[in-house]
């Protein structure tokens, strides 16, 4: 464990923390922490049970006195975003997050922290662990692949939950409460091609965009934060009439805004110079542009091997044309909730390799009517083209409750607590509640949690006296839930 960390308050948090980041927990890679969390489980002996598709459910009867009041879910996932900064050697597979105190904030060495969503996880594992909490008869479900499709709130079947609470742990402003969030869907993209030899009297050149900020697709998607597959597109759409393309490489997971992306083009001899001062021309305008949002972007253009192979005029073509028409970044902002992102999309993976195109998107919002509506505004766009689109992972999203009983329990509690009003808000990211509801539709349900920056991105990190303030929230919250009827 790193003493560091362990020194932290609140300690227990903290050290269930360290010990969740020590197991692997890649999203559809959860086996080694579905039995982390059943051998935790056991060793408080609690009634604890894995459900078909992997989540885990464990329960604790209510403290003395507390026999009265309404069970509660609390409920985090276990998985983890997976993403490092290209420079650093790190095996997600086998590995434990190395973790450092950085003055107020705890974060990772070159990787994504897990605080999105393993602070919840460990308060919740804290609750379980304590002897001195008051709390009523707590219910907690770890669901598994919340990041890539939220197929764990999915498989959840009715009939394993009694609560009729449930507090969510995995947003990521203190000061926020959440009552509902979007929708989602992914979109793919892929399509075939011709390899032709590559020109005579060619010369090779690497493309790279890196730097980027990247960040949360959805929380973030409204600061304008620079998306490196498009930024790539567009500085081969620029210089496209002295290119051809051999590969691209760019971005990784659907639910994080790509920061960097790799391209092998051949440039004739004849027009290097002015291949090279037209890239020069764009990337400095690019720069320009995201100057205040992005200001370590880096595009760097370098001679390499000649590739044996590239794309056909055609094919480049039809290739650029349809990333450069695919909308991404903000669709539409709400007319119902100030400052809410209603709809977007993020051009998340574009690979081109060995005669094969896989573009992947991820679209949101919290109407589902404009979801589709962009969804199927993505899917024209590269059927233009001729590639063939697929629609999948749908997920519902969290129509916003104004009226929650529990709700005025958490605003009242956090008054109290904090000497201000909390602000109830609808998120743009993809929360687990709207898909939990459908089997559970009479619970109530809210989402709370620390402030956490850069999720989904390598500049993760967690605010340690904010995750105190939360924890603090949490356990006034449990003693304050209100009797059964």
């Amino acid at each position: 464990m790193n003493k560091d960390i362990e020194s932290l308050e609140p300690k227990i948090l903290w050290q269930h923390f360290s010990n969740l980041n020590a197991v692997p927990r890649g999203s559809k890679k959860e086996e080694r922490v579905i039995q982390f969390m059943v051998d935790f489980g056991n060793s408080l002996q609690l009634e604890t049970v894995v459900d078909a598709v992997g989540n885990v459910i464990i329960k604790k009867p209510a403290t003395e006195g507390m026999e009265h009041k309404k069970t509660v879910v609390l409920q985090s996932h276990l998985d983890m975003v997976h993403q490092k900064n290209s420079d650093t050697e790190f095996d997600f597979d086998t590995e434990g997050i190395k973790m450092f105190v950085d003055g107020d904030w705890v974060k990772a060495k070159g990787t994504t922290l897990g605080a999105d969503n393993g602070i919840g996880v460990a308060a919740i594992m804290s609750v379980l662990a304590s002897k001195n909490i008051k709390h009523p008869a707590i219910e907690a479900l770890f669901t598994i692949d919340e990041e890539t499709g939220m197929t764990g709130a999915m498989g959840l079947q009715a009939g394993y939950l009694d609560g009729e609470i449930l507090l969510n742990l995995d947003t990521e402003e203190d000061d926020e409460i959440d009552i509902g969030c979007a929708g989602g869907i992914d979109i793919t993209a892929k399509d075939t091609y011709n390899e032709v030899t590559t020109p005579v009297n060619s010369i090779g050149f690497s493309v790279t965009v890196s730097g980027l900020n990247g960040g949360h697709s959805g929380m973030d998607i409204h600061k304008g934060l620079g998306n490196a597959n498009k930024i790539m597109n567009r500085l081969l759409f620029e210089t496209q009439d002295f290119i051809r393309i051999s590969q691209i490489n760019g971005g990784s997971l659907r639910n994080a805004i790509p920061r960097e992306s790799f391209a092998t083009i051949a440039v004739l001899k004849s027009q290097k110079e002015t291949f090279l001062k037209t890239i020069a021309k764009i990337s400095e305008a690019i720069k320009d542009e995201l100057k205040t949002v992005d200001p370590h972007l880096t595009i760097l253009v370098a001679e390499t091997s000649i590739p044996n192979k590239v794309m056909t005029t055609i094919s480049q073509a039809a290739l650029l044309k349809s990333i450069y028409a695919a909308h991404n970044g903000v669709y539409r902002m709400s007319p119902d909730i100030k400052d809410l992102v209603e709809a977007s999309n993020n051009i998340a993976r574009v690979i081109v390799n060995n005669e094969e195109i896989i573009i992947q998107c991820l679209t949101r919002s919290s109407v589902e009517s404009s979801k589709m509506d962009l969804a199927n505004m993505l899917r024209a766009t590269f059927e233009l083209s001729g590639y063939q689109v697929t629609l999948s992972g749908s997920y519902p999203g969290w129509k916003p409750n104004v009226n929650s009983p529990i709700l005025g329990v958490l605003t009242e509690t956090y008054q109290k607590l904090f000497n201000s009003k909390p602000k109830v808000v609808a998120c743009h990211a993809g929360l687990e509640c709207g898909i939990l509801g459908t089997n559970y539709p009479d619970m109530d349900m809210i989402s709370f949690g620390p402030t956490i920056e850069g999720a989904h991105s390598p500049d993760e990190r967690a605010n340690i006296k904010s995750v105190q303030k939360f924890w603090n929230y949490l356990i006034t919250i449990l003693e304050n839930i209100p009797s059964k009827a």
